[in-house]
């Protein structure tokens, strides 16, 4: 080959190296980065009784398929879980177990998003009144409403005068401590049916008059996390109309919660992997993810 022309070949590979160096560089210097996404919350955020179980901490009986998971998954973004099976809105600011720091400690300036579902297990508020209305279920046979006899207003009392407040406590706490990240606080999609089932007795034994006073409870207590959301400038993810008809009473298949009796979760009363996936999802559409 002449020696001009073999100059002109090099001469143009030469540019053309340069000119992909050049586009290499500038499409990496305005490449999007990834979230810095930080989970907290409950068993419900934790996925507890799904599997895989995150062999990181047994104590928080943390799925790596839970819905913050299914988010990263879904969004590239960079994903810090601290979820915590039992975790209370004191564990926000306190040591859950040892060896489990305070939830908020993960934030930082730096966080871009955080997601949580908190306050279900303060003051027992859950487990203590589908155990109640459970057992009183089972002795009345199914029939009247022995629980809310019993109880009468005590559960949402304690929901309107130490969860609410505690909740809010929590929430500034989070955008304390990530005050340039977007927080969402998801509601609990719903346990029970809107009327009560006969045919499900048998998975969650509560009576027929019990079914609307559990659900009002449930519904009191994703209220006050709504009240609270907004009163601290944190954006409210609703279940209250995605998840009807997804309830424990549903088969395997459709209901996104498993029973108390007879379900496929270990740990009963709680999302399953379909529960969670859909939590992700839909919190994603409302945050306006992709």
């Amino acid at each position: 080959m002449p020696k001009h022309v073999l100059r002109r070949v090099m001469t143009a590979t030469a540019a053309a190296v340069g000119t992909l160096a050049l586009g290499l560089t500038d499409a990496t210097a305005h490449a999007t980065p990834s979230l810095d996404y930080v989970a907290l919350g409950d068993s419900y955020s934790a996925g507890s009784g799904v599997l895989p179980v995150d062999p990181s901490n047994l104590l928080c009986l943390r799925s790596t398929a839970n819905y913050p998971h299914v988010i990263a998954a879904r969004t590239g973004a960079d994903l810090d879980d601290v979820t915590c099976g039992a975790a209370q809105t004191s564990h926000f600011t306190q040591a859950q177990y040892p060896g489990v720091p305070p939830q908020v400690d993960a934030l930082s300036a730096d966080t871009d998003l955080v997601t949580l579902t908190i306050g279900g297990n303060d003051n027992g508020t859950f487990i203590n009144a589908i155990t109640a209305c459970g057992t009183a279920g089972v002795l009345s046979g199914g029939k009247g409403s022995p629980c809310k006899d019993k109880h009468g207003t005590s559960f949402d009392d304690e929901i309107e005068a130490d969860t609410y407040p505690a909740l809010k406590a929590a929430l500034r706490s989070v955008r304390a401590a990530a005050p340039g990240a977007r927080v969402a606080a998801l509601g609990y999609p719903w346990i029970m049916p809107a009327a009560a089932d006969p045919s499900c007795f048998l998975k969650l034994p509560v009576a027929t008059g019990d079914v609307p006073y559990l659900r009002g409870i449930q519904a009191h207590l994703n209220e006050v996390v709504e009240r609270a959301a907004k009163e601290t400038g944190v954006t409210f993810v609703d279940f209250s109309g995605v998840s009807e008809g997804h309830d424990a009473c549903k088969p395997a298949g459709t209901r996104w919660i498993e029973p108390l009796l007879f379900g496929n979760s270990l740990v009963p009363v709680h999302p399953n992997a379909l529960g969670e996936r859909r939590m992700a999802e839909h919190t994603m559409e409302v945050l306006g993810l992709s």
